[in-house]
């Protein structure tokens, strides 16, 4: 068997699922179980260890998260904060969840768990406690290396759990964007808002691991999430994730096995794949570029997204007051609860993608 650090290019592979949420019944799965870089999925993972440790009365919302310079050295994206300066954890998990900023994600990982290796060791911790048992992470932002890896099969566990364990949550993964009173970022998963009862949660890109995305919806009691990994452009992955979504919502519920029941298959399990050929060329970029359309919007084919006819609901997440020069009034939604946060948003125009 190869060993789990090599990193190859497998032919064909497009790993997804598809769970039912209250019966935890898979649906429809592919490639499961092949070892893929998680990406900025990874910050799935640094939330639900954030909420561990809130929940163990460790911190709270409120509690200061620090830039360090280890922090501020870290690659784009970022939000280039510099050291010293201070948001609230509260701010800080907006920013990791919309603008995936690989700065704060560190930062975080260094207030909460003291340093950046121990959050990362409670990482791992959290992974194998809820039975994430193709996943390794070496970071708290999701950027590649030896020993960083998951499975379709692993974050359908992480995203599952962290919807039934922390409901109170949820809006973190539903954010449309958020403001720091000077820049406006829309979120990149182009389903909230558009595919009705998106409700989260999160996207992800590396060349090697090409687009990913984690989603989940609800509608009429039902609730299921989708995993898509490897797909070659931010519209595609949103077309296979809303198709998905769909059957798992209209379609019937099946007799397949559980997230628990679901056995390992595939002959490269092992192998972390390593789509680098495939995403990152000119020729590819090429193609991307033709999926856009003459206002520089991404094309979507799914006939289950639509146009969001209205401004982007935005909260505030930013440097705490005395950190920024951010206007005066923006720390009424700076602090406290998230859903209270959510409910004051702040409108701007529809952002193209």
């Amino acid at each position: 068997m190869l060993a789990a650090s090599l990193s190859v290019t497998v032919a064909n592979a497009n790993p997804r699922m598809l769970v039912d949420v209250n019966t935890l019944k898979v649906i429809e799965h592919e490639d499961a179980f092949q070892r893929w870089y998680p990406a900025s999925l990874t910050k799935l993972m640094t939330a639900y260890t954030v909420f561990r440790a809130i929940k163990a009365g460790e911190l709270t919302l409120d509690s200061p998260v620090t830039m360090t310079k280890n922090a501020a050295a870290e690659p784009p994206a970022k939000m280039y904060f510099k050291p010293g300066q201070k948001m609230t954890l509260d701010s800080a998990l907006k920013i990791i969840l919309v603008k995936s900023a690989n700065d704060v994600a560190v930062a975080i990982a260094e207030s909460v768990g003291g340093s950046e290796q121990q959050f990362v060791n409670r990482m791992n911790a959290e992974a194998a406690r809820i039975g994430m048992t193709s996943s390794h992470f070496i970071n708290p932002n999701g950027l590649p290396g030896k020993g960083q890896y998951t499975t379709a099969r692993d974050l359908a566990v992480l995203a599952v759990t962290l919807k039934r364990e922390f409901p109170q949550y949820a809006p973190y993964f539903a954010l449309e964007g958020f403001t720091t009173g000077k820049k406006q970022y829309p979120n990149f998963n182009m389903l909230i808002g558009r595919f009705d009862g998106a409700d989260g949660m999160k996207t992800g890109f590396i060349c090697a691991a090409g687009f990913n995305q984690v989603s989940s919806a609800t509608r009429n009691g039902r609730s299921v999430v989708s995993v898509v990994l490897g797909s070659d452009s931010l519209g595609a992955r949103a077309d296979i994730s809303a198709n998905l979504l769909q059957k798992g919502l209209t379609g019937p519920a099946g007799n397949g096995p559980t997230l628990g029941q679901l056995r390992p298959y595939g002959e490269t399990r092992d192998v972390v794949a390593d789509i680098s050929q495939d995403i990152c060329t000119k020729h590819a970029a090429k193609v991307r570029s033709e999926g856009r359309d003459e206002a520089g919007r991404q094309k979507l084919g799914s006939p289950y997204i639509h146009e969001l006819n209205r401004p982007l609901k935005l909260v505030y997440a930013g440097l705490i007051a005395g950190d920024s020069d951010k206007p005066a009034g923006d720390d009424k939604v700076a602090i406290g609860d998230i859903g209270d946060a959510v409910n004051v948003p702040i409108p701007i125009p529809r952002p193209t993608y």
